[in-house]
């Protein structure tokens, strides 16, 4: 079933992308930009809770999740190298990470094998870099601004470890998959 609780608050998160770059790029608002990725990493914990506790699992919310994830790190990180935010040689290194999974995920299809799942150190990974964003949009506010930055880069320092760490295992194990019968 496409339409359930679950899918619904991924979706409410991939709106939330445009709403984010409009925030943060055009009106220039830290705040309300950190309040849309907060909500953003919200949802995506609960999206996944709420569907295993109430059946909603679904193949379609399966693919969706991680692909607005996918979406919604790209545009914060971009975003972000605008700004200054971050350095666009890691910005350009997470997104070829990305871009060689997705490479994966065609070799699968075009070889007619089932996807990877996600496996928890993924969700980690993505958990970490989701929660890294909204520390470091506070980095320039009094008094808490100190505090944001070095949780921010904490989460940012262990989230790209683990991003690259399970790109690494996801490339090599979905290039070994066989066939399926």
């Amino acid at each position: 079933m496409m339409l359930n609780i679950p899918n619904a608050l991924t979706l409410l998160r991939a709106l939330g992308v445009p709403l984010f770059l409009y925030l943060f790029l055009v009106i220039e608002q830290p705040v309300a930009s950190f309040l849309v990725i907060t909500i953003g990493a919200i949802t995506d914990y609960l999206d996944g809770k709420i569907a295993r506790a109430l059946n909603q699992t679904s193949d379609f919310g399966a693919k969706f999740d991680p692909t607005v994830d996918r979406l919604y790190i790209a545009a914060v990180i971009i975003a972000f190298a605008i700004k200054d935010y971050l350095p666009w040689w890691l910005v350009i290194s997470i997104i070829a990470r990305d871009l060689i999974l997705l490479l994966v995920v065609i070799s699968q299809r075009l070889r007619g094998i089932t996807y990877l799942e996600v496996t928890f150190l993924g969700k980690a990974a993505t958990f970490n870099l989701l929660y890294a964003f909204p520390f470091l949009l506070l980095a320039d506010i009094d008094v808490i601004g100190i505090w944001c930055y070095r949780a921010g880069w904490a989460f940012a320092i262990w989230g790209i470890s683990l991003y690259f760490y399970t790109g690494i295992q996801y490339f090599v194990k979905g290039l070994k998959r066989p066939v399926d019968r």
